[in-house]
């Protein structure tokens, strides 16, 4: 049968027996709505194809959860799910609850190199201002060391640069619970 004839309601159903066909009917249907939903709105941090994409989540969600017994239209609930879904994303991106995650380094970078300088990005621009960041990184780190004993002090320098406690075992000649317990030791000293 040519799913283009049948009404949504009975579309919907067909979407919950596992009907392929009549999901992808549905959403060629919506994709124009949804579209006219995301263009009142900005997303902070992206664009209307984000906003679009939201929305096409929601209307994927609708689709699957439509229940023609609850009464109503499967438009006025695709609309309502597909605008919930942008709003919460509106608000979840301009809440600056990403912020930690978007400001953040990336793991893989090393924050120190072999000599214990900081190659993370500094975000001061002015040349004074990265200077004196740069020199209370390098006070900071001297006060640390100066609390660590050679093999922590060798130990912590590694770990800084991004090595994984085996590998730093590898490195030095050790078993990897001797690193661990190392690194514990550091900690304990570090915070008192």
């Amino acid at each position: 049968m040519n799913d283009s004839i049948l009404t949504d309601e009975t579309l919907c159903p067909r979407v919950a027996q596992g009907d392929q066909a009549a999901e992808e009917t549905l959403v060629q249907r919506y994709v124009r709505m949804v579209r006219v939903c995301a263009r009142p709105l900005f997303l902070m941090g992206g664009d209307s194809e984000d906003l679009t994409q939201e929305g096409m989540v929601g209307l994927l969600a609708a689709i699957r959860s439509y229940s023609p017994q609850r009464g109503g239209s499967f438009h006025a609930y695709a609309e309502v799910c597909v605008k919930n879904r942008m709003i919460s994303a509106v608000r979840s991106a301009s809440g600056k609850h990403h912020t930690p995650l978007n400001d953040s380094i990336p793991i893989e970078t090393p924050l120190f190199d072999e000599n214990c300088h900081c190659t993370a990005m500094l975000p001061e621009t002015d040349p004074e201002e990265i200077l004196i960041t740069r020199e209370s990184v390098q006070e900071r780190l001297g006060s640390m060391f100066s609390k660590l004993s050679d093999f922590e002090a060798e130990i912590l320098k590694l770990y800084l640069s991004g090595l994984s406690y085996s590998e730093i075992a590898d490195q030095l000649g050790r078993t990897a619970k001797s690193v661990d317990n190392a690194i514990q030791r550091i900690r304990r000293k570090l915070d008192s």
